[in-house]
């Protein structure tokens, strides 16, 4: 077997910048992911979530639903990951998420879509290297119905500046 030399790899910054945001800027995020059964099912078990409707197919019918119903923190962490691409990956602590939303259940088998939109840019007082970011995300279905929105603010790291 072939040793690789990982040293040689040239490494690239990813993300954008603080400079790189202003109020207003919008950001439609990638490609959308599809909710599967299967992950729903995992998740749920993994975060001990054993509500019959996040389950049990039969059971969420019964209870007015269409079918077994995606849980909303996986509907975030989805719509969150999605973003963060866009806003996030150039490195800084995630400062929060506040006013979230779910508009309406999400089924196994939607596809969901991100956009963002920058709501305020601010330089940091007690960091001088990075500035304060906070968007406003929504997450959508397959039929532009709106399923999610949250805030979520961001320490940004400015250009020249090391990420925390």
């Amino acid at each position: 077997m072939t040793e690789v030399d990982f040293t040689q790899f040239e490494i690239s910054e990813k993300g954008n910048k603080f400079e790189d945001f202003s109020e207003g800027q919008e950001f439609q995020h990638h490609w959308g992911r599809t909710i599967t059964s299967g992950e729903n099912g995992l998740f749920a078990s993994t975060i001990l979530a054993y509500t019959p409707i996040y389950t049990n197919n039969d059971y969420a019918k019964r209870h007015g639903y269409t079918g077994m119903v995606a849980h909303p923190l996986l509907v975030l962490c989805t719509v969150v990951g999605m973003s963060v691409e866009d806003l996030s990956e150039a490195g800084g602590p995630f400062l929060g998420v506040n006013d979230v939303n779910f508009h309406q259940p999400v089924y196994p088998g939607d596809t969901l879509y991100a956009k963002s939109t920058v709501i305020s840019v601010r330089e940091s007082a007690s960091r001088p290297t990075h500035g304060i970011v906070t968007w406003k995300t929504q997450g959508r279905n397959q039929n532009d119905l709106l399923v999610i929105d949250y805030e979520r603010t961001n320490l940004v790291s400015k250009r020249g500046s090391e990420a925390l």
